[in-house]
Protein backbone atom coordinates (compact mmCIF):
# COMPACT_ATOMS: atom_id res chain seq x y z
CA UNK A 1 0.00 0.00 0.00
CA UNK A 2 1.19 3.52 -0.82
CA UNK A 3 0.55 5.74 2.19
CA UNK A 4 0.88 9.50 2.40
CA UNK A 5 1.75 11.14 5.72
CA UNK A 6 0.63 14.71 6.40
CA UNK A 7 1.65 16.06 9.80
CA UNK A 8 1.13 19.40 11.48
CA UNK A 9 -0.46 21.03 14.48
CA UNK A 10 -3.75 21.34 12.52
CA UNK A 11 -4.74 24.24 14.76
CA UNK A 12 -7.17 24.27 13.03
CA UNK A 13 -7.15 21.99 10.00
CA UNK A 14 -8.31 23.93 6.92
CA UNK A 15 -9.18 23.51 3.25
CA UNK A 16 -5.60 23.98 2.01
CA UNK A 17 -4.51 20.97 4.11
CA UNK A 18 -7.27 18.88 2.55
CA UNK A 19 -6.55 20.05 -0.99
CA UNK A 20 -2.81 19.35 -0.67
CA UNK A 21 -3.56 15.84 0.61
CA UNK A 22 -6.00 15.15 -2.21
CA UNK A 23 -3.66 16.35 -4.94
CA UNK A 24 -0.69 14.41 -3.56
CA UNK A 25 -2.91 11.32 -3.33
CA UNK A 26 -3.91 11.69 -6.96
CA UNK A 27 -0.52 12.67 -8.45
CA UNK A 28 1.44 10.02 -6.51
CA UNK A 29 -1.20 7.30 -6.82
CA UNK A 30 -1.57 6.89 -3.06
CA UNK A 31 -3.99 4.42 -1.52
CA UNK A 32 -4.53 6.61 1.53
CA UNK A 33 -3.32 9.73 3.32
CA UNK A 34 -2.82 9.71 7.09
CA UNK A 35 -3.28 13.01 8.93
CA UNK A 36 -1.05 13.11 12.03
CA UNK A 37 -1.66 15.99 14.44
CA UNK A 38 1.49 16.77 16.43
CA UNK A 39 1.25 16.31 20.19
CA UNK A 40 4.49 18.14 21.10
CA UNK A 41 6.00 19.76 17.98
CA UNK A 42 9.76 20.37 18.36
CA UNK A 43 9.95 23.66 16.43
CA UNK A 44 6.97 25.55 17.85
CA UNK A 45 4.37 25.49 20.57
CA UNK A 46 0.68 24.95 19.90
CA UNK A 47 -0.97 28.38 19.71
CA UNK A 48 -3.81 28.92 22.17
CA UNK A 49 -2.78 25.65 23.89
CA UNK A 50 -5.58 23.77 22.12
CA UNK A 51 -5.42 20.17 23.42
CA UNK A 52 -4.37 17.35 21.11
CA UNK A 53 -7.75 15.62 21.48
CA UNK A 54 -9.60 18.65 20.09
CA UNK A 55 -7.21 19.13 17.19
CA UNK A 56 -7.54 15.43 16.36
CA UNK A 57 -11.33 15.67 16.49
CA UNK A 58 -11.29 18.63 14.09
CA UNK A 59 -9.23 16.54 11.67
CA UNK A 60 -11.67 13.64 11.95
CA UNK A 61 -14.58 15.96 11.22
CA UNK A 62 -12.75 17.51 8.25
CA UNK A 63 -11.94 14.21 6.52
CA UNK A 64 -15.11 12.28 7.36
CA UNK A 65 -16.41 12.34 3.77
CA UNK A 66 -13.19 11.11 2.11
CA UNK A 67 -12.62 7.33 2.32
CA UNK A 68 -8.98 7.77 1.26
CA UNK A 69 -8.19 9.95 4.29
CA UNK A 70 -7.61 8.74 7.86
CA UNK A 71 -6.65 10.42 11.15
CA UNK A 72 -3.98 9.01 13.46
CA UNK A 73 -3.43 9.52 17.18
CA UNK A 74 0.11 8.13 16.95
CA UNK A 75 1.78 11.28 18.28
CA UNK A 76 -0.26 11.16 21.49
CA UNK A 77 0.57 7.48 22.05
CA UNK A 78 4.27 8.09 22.52
CA UNK A 79 6.32 10.26 24.84
CA UNK A 80 8.51 13.24 24.02
CA UNK A 81 8.70 15.61 21.09
CA UNK A 82 6.99 14.77 17.79
CA UNK A 83 10.14 14.17 15.74
CA UNK A 84 9.35 13.18 12.16
CA UNK A 85 12.10 10.54 11.96
CA UNK A 86 10.71 8.70 14.98
CA UNK A 87 7.16 8.97 13.67
CA UNK A 88 8.17 7.45 10.34
CA UNK A 89 10.06 4.65 12.11
CA UNK A 90 6.92 3.75 14.07
CA UNK A 91 4.74 3.86 10.96
CA UNK A 92 7.20 1.65 9.11
CA UNK A 93 7.09 -0.91 11.94
CA UNK A 94 3.30 -0.79 12.16
CA UNK A 95 2.85 -1.00 8.36
CA UNK A 96 5.85 -3.05 7.13
CA UNK A 97 4.53 -3.47 3.60
CA UNK A 98 3.69 0.18 2.98
CA UNK A 99 5.65 2.61 0.83
CA UNK A 100 5.57 5.92 2.73
CA UNK A 101 5.27 9.39 1.19
CA UNK A 102 6.03 12.17 3.69
CA UNK A 103 4.28 15.42 2.70
CA UNK A 104 5.87 18.73 3.72
CA UNK A 105 5.77 22.35 2.59
CA UNK A 106 8.57 24.15 0.78
CA UNK A 107 9.23 26.29 3.87
CA UNK A 108 9.87 23.11 5.88
CA UNK A 109 12.04 21.65 3.12
CA UNK A 110 14.26 24.73 3.21
CA UNK A 111 14.80 24.18 6.95
CA UNK A 112 15.41 20.44 6.67
CA UNK A 113 18.98 20.66 8.01
CA UNK A 114 17.61 21.79 11.38
CA UNK A 115 15.42 18.69 11.78
CA UNK A 116 16.28 15.91 14.21
CA UNK A 117 18.36 13.23 12.41
CA UNK A 118 17.17 14.59 9.05
CA UNK A 119 19.41 12.37 6.82
CA UNK A 120 17.47 9.32 8.01
CA UNK A 121 14.24 10.69 6.52
CA UNK A 122 15.40 9.57 3.09
CA UNK A 123 15.91 5.99 4.28
CA UNK A 124 12.35 5.83 5.62
CA UNK A 125 10.10 7.59 3.10
CA UNK A 126 9.75 9.44 -0.15
CA UNK A 127 9.27 13.17 0.34
CA UNK A 128 6.60 15.20 -1.45
CA UNK A 129 7.22 18.94 -1.22
CA UNK A 130 4.11 21.09 -1.67
CA UNK A 131 4.84 24.52 -3.09
CA UNK A 132 3.18 27.37 -1.19
CA UNK A 133 2.07 30.62 -2.87
CA UNK A 134 5.08 32.88 -3.41
CA UNK A 135 7.51 30.18 -2.26
CA UNK A 136 8.47 28.50 -5.53
CA UNK A 137 12.17 27.98 -6.26
CA UNK A 138 13.81 27.45 -9.67
CA UNK A 139 16.66 25.30 -8.38
CA UNK A 140 15.33 22.77 -5.82
CA UNK A 141 18.62 20.80 -5.56
CA UNK A 142 20.28 23.90 -4.10
CA UNK A 143 17.80 23.79 -1.22
CA UNK A 144 19.10 20.44 -0.01
CA UNK A 145 21.40 20.48 3.03
CA UNK A 146 24.93 21.00 1.64
CA UNK A 147 26.17 17.79 3.25
CA UNK A 148 23.60 15.77 1.27
CA UNK A 149 23.60 17.39 -2.17
CA UNK A 150 25.98 14.78 -3.57
CA UNK A 151 23.56 11.99 -2.64
CA UNK A 152 20.89 13.16 -5.10
CA UNK A 153 20.36 13.60 -8.80
CA UNK A 154 17.61 15.86 -10.19
CA UNK A 155 15.18 14.98 -12.96
CA UNK A 156 13.83 18.25 -14.39
CA UNK A 157 11.13 16.50 -16.44
CA UNK A 158 9.49 14.93 -13.38
CA UNK A 159 10.51 17.72 -10.98
CA UNK A 160 11.93 15.18 -8.56
CA UNK A 161 15.19 14.41 -6.78
CA UNK A 162 16.35 10.80 -6.61
CA UNK A 163 18.26 9.74 -3.49
CA UNK A 164 20.89 7.02 -3.67
CA UNK A 165 18.64 4.87 -1.44
CA UNK A 166 16.05 4.82 -4.24
CA UNK A 167 13.71 7.18 -2.40
CA UNK A 168 12.60 10.34 -4.15
CA UNK A 169 11.80 13.96 -3.37
CA UNK A 170 9.00 15.22 -5.62
CA UNK A 171 8.02 18.88 -5.93
CA UNK A 172 4.30 19.35 -6.40
CA UNK A 173 3.10 22.49 -8.16
CA UNK A 174 -0.65 22.24 -8.10
CA UNK A 175 -3.50 24.35 -6.73
CA UNK A 176 -2.08 26.88 -4.28
CA UNK A 177 -4.53 28.01 -1.62
CA UNK A 178 -3.08 30.78 0.54
CA UNK A 179 -4.85 29.80 3.75
CA UNK A 180 -3.15 29.66 7.12
CA UNK A 181 -4.24 28.44 10.54
CA UNK A 182 -2.80 31.63 12.04
CA UNK A 183 -5.10 33.81 9.93
CA UNK A 184 -8.10 31.64 10.79
CA UNK A 185 -7.39 32.02 14.52
CA UNK A 186 -7.07 35.78 14.05
CA UNK A 187 -10.44 35.96 12.29
CA UNK A 188 -12.16 33.97 15.01
CA UNK A 189 -10.58 36.14 17.70
CA UNK A 190 -12.25 39.27 16.27
CA UNK A 191 -15.56 37.57 15.55
CA UNK A 192 -15.26 37.31 11.77
CA UNK A 193 -16.47 34.45 9.57
CA UNK A 194 -14.21 31.53 8.65
CA UNK A 195 -16.70 30.09 6.22
CA UNK A 196 -15.05 28.64 3.07
CA UNK A 197 -11.67 28.51 4.86
CA UNK A 198 -12.45 25.38 6.90
CA UNK A 199 -15.03 22.60 6.46
CA UNK A 200 -18.43 23.52 7.92
CA UNK A 201 -18.15 20.81 10.58
CA UNK A 202 -14.83 22.28 11.76
CA UNK A 203 -16.29 25.79 11.90
CA UNK A 204 -19.18 24.46 14.00
CA UNK A 205 -16.77 22.65 16.34
CA UNK A 206 -14.67 25.80 16.83
CA UNK A 207 -17.78 27.82 17.61
CA UNK A 208 -19.37 25.27 19.93
CA UNK A 209 -16.18 24.90 22.00
CA UNK A 210 -15.27 28.59 21.96
CA UNK A 211 -11.83 27.94 20.49
CA UNK A 212 -9.52 30.84 19.62
CA UNK A 213 -11.61 33.39 21.51
CA UNK A 214 -9.34 33.51 24.55
CA UNK A 215 -11.34 31.11 26.67
CA UNK A 216 -12.49 27.61 25.79
CA UNK A 217 -15.94 26.34 26.65
CA UNK A 218 -16.16 22.95 28.31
Amino acid sequence: MKTGILGGTFNPVHLAHLRIAEEVREVCGLDRVLFLPAAAPPHKSVAEDVPFARRLEMVRLAIADNPSFAASDLEARREGKSYSVQTLEILQRENPGDELFFIIGMDSFRDLASWHQYPRLFDLANLVVAMRPGASDKDPPSLLPVAMQGEFCYDYSSKSLRHRSGRSVKFLEETQLDISSTHIRQLVAVGRSIRYLVPAAVADFIASHGLYRGRERS
